[in-house]
């Protein structure tokens, strides 16, 4: 198997159907599994099950105040559970440009960050609400 590695260069991320690729200069999608212990009596070393599976959206956004923009829309968000995809490229969908999609709570957003002088970004790390597929087609 030869190596192929990728640099991300245009990354896709869509947020409640909504393209915004434009506005991240980071993404990534941590995936786990609860570690469930099933160790019983007389037994010397730890025994353990995968339990329930969990993931997160995190995002590094440049923020920006135009209207029906990034921060207006995502305010509006705020409390709600909408869908999500992210694409290493904005290719379409393929064996070698998978698309991971689901659902994330929009559980925090910070309207302003930053140091003076800096550019304003936001990190955000939303927690995902069901199952996060990944697809080639």
């Amino acid at each position: 198997m030869a190596l192929t590695p990728t640099v991300l260069f245009d990354a896709m991320i869509i947020l409640n159907a909504v393209t915004i690729s434009d506005h991240g200069n980071k993404v990534e999608i941590p995936f786990s599994v609860e570690d469930e212990d099933t160790t019983a009596f007389g037994q010397t070393w730890h025994n353990r099950v995968g339990g329930l599976k969990d993931a997160a959206l995190n995002i590094t956004f440049l923020n920006d105040y135009v209207a029906a923009n990034l921060d207006a829309t995502t305010f509006a968000l705020l409390g709600t559970v909408v869908t999500f995809e992210i694409r290493p490229t904005s290719g379409a969908r393929s064996t070698s440009n998978p698309a991971y999609t689901g659902s994330v709570l929009i559980n925090s957003w910070k309207p302003v960050a930053g140091d003076v002088g800096k550019l304003a970004t936001v990190d955000v790390s939303w927690p995902t609400s069901g199952t996060v597929s990944r697809q080639t087609a």
